[in-house]
């Protein structure tokens, strides 16, 4: 037994991370403590006190927010220039901060800031971008840099879906802190992500509605939860119309061109092959196209092939690709439009909100082959 164990420091009596976390905030008057008082949100009392534009507040609202502030004694920027009486004029533009892990990797994170920038400019507030990289220097130094600038919210996107383990100094902010493109396990914060599932499922069952009933399916990499829920969404939707799951039909990919060529190779070598192939990105999709033209093989005519994601390279491939938009773009403006609902406190728990990734149809897909009487492709015949 280890005598140098405190009793409070046991497993049993360890706090939780959101006792921690007020713990931490009653050091010193925060936002939090301003909205508490003052019986509003937090974001409120952002907007307030950084005199965010396009905000429309009752002069209500904006009093006590003030009042609420000088009674704890709260220390803020041209603090001693507001003034809860007078008609309401912003000296300059409301900033909201966007962080991300990586901008280069694909078009996904400037998709999703050109919502968030339109969604902001409605509001006459502007986007301040920074890259972290997930760098443990950097990143703080990244945000603390744009806190300095004044920033009403932050904005915290991964470039890949998943869970994130947040650092404890975003607890500590005291402006809206929202997720996008990942969650925490705790739920602290407000989430988006897009709805995988259900967009493998949609993927799958348009192939199915098409008479398609051997479909095969090219992944990304499997440790990662885009791959592994289109996946899910791809089995949910064969289970839905009693279509027996192959894995032989299921062949691992990397997301790339090369792997998408690589795994029609294989799909094709099958002795029962696929009538349809659905591949988890449009890049996969671009080596499948590569792989079926050279052996001869129709498109859509002898085999479908679905995308996802929506680049703009589906528009250009011949024929056309039908595929599923990823709503970065919306996932941005949601993010926007819940700085308003974030409540003060540790405790709140926010469910993680899915958006859906609609499909657009193109001409990639047709019915299958030998639906309606069998049809002859290169060396085989379809029934």
């Amino acid at each position: 037994m280890n005598d140098t164990v405190d009793d409070t420091t046991t497993e049993k009596n360890k706090p939780t991370r959101a006792t921690a976390r007020r713990k931490r905030v009653n050091k010193r008057v925060t936002m939090t403590d301003i909205a508490r008082i003052a019986g509003c949100s937090q974001a409120t009392v952002s907007f307030v006190l950084n005199k965010t534009p396009g905000i429309k507040l009752a002069a209500e609202t904006r009093e006590r927010v003030i009042e609420a502030a000088r009674s704890l004694g709260y220390a803020a920027p041209n603090f001693a220039h507001l003034d809860a009486n007078e008609t309401y004029v912003p000296a300059v533009d409301g900033k909201i901060g966007f962080v991300v892990d990586q901008l280069a990797t694909s078009p996904e994170a400037v998709v999703a800031i050109e919502g968030a920038r339109q969604a902001s400019w409605n509001a006459g507030n502007i986007i301040l971008v920074a890259q972290t990289l997930n760098d443990p220097e950097m990143e703080p130094r990244t945000i603390r840099a744009l806190c300095e600038q004044g920033i009403s919210a932050l904005i915290y996107m991964a470039i890949f879906t998943r869970e994130v383990t947040l650092p404890d100094y975003l607890y500590d902010l005291d402006i809206p802190l929202i997720l996008l493109n990942c969650y925490t396990a705790d739920y602290a914060f407000p989430a988006v992500i897009p709805s995988e599932i259900a967009g493998g499922q949609h993927s799958t069952r348009h192939l199915i509605q098409h008479g398609h009933k051997r479909i095969g399916i090219i992944t990304g990499e499997p440790w990662m939860e885009a791959a592994k829920d289109r996946l899910r969404g791809y089995r949910r939707a064969l289970a839905t119309a009693d279509i027996p799951f192959d894995p032989e039909l299921v062949i691992e990919g990397d997301w790339s061109a090369s792997a998408g060529y690589k795994a029609t190779k294989t799909l094709l070598a099958l002795k029962d092959r696929p009538t349809a192939i659905f591949c988890q990105n449009d890049r996969t999709a671009i080596g499948c196209y590569e792989a079926l033209k050279e052996a001869g093989i129709r498109i859509p005519e002898d085999i479908s092939v679905i995308g996802y994601d929506d680049e703009e390279i589906s528009r250009h491939l011949h024929p056309q690709l039908t595929t599923s938009v990823l709503p970065h773009r919306a996932m941005g403006r949601w993010a926007i439009e819940q700085l308003d609902t974030y409540s003060p406190g540790g405790s709140t728990r926010y469910p993680v909100t899915k958006l859906e990734c609609p499909l657009v149809e193109r001409l990639s897909v047709t019915e299958r082959a030998g639906l309606n009487g069998s049809r002859s492709g290169p060396g085989v015949t379809f029934l």
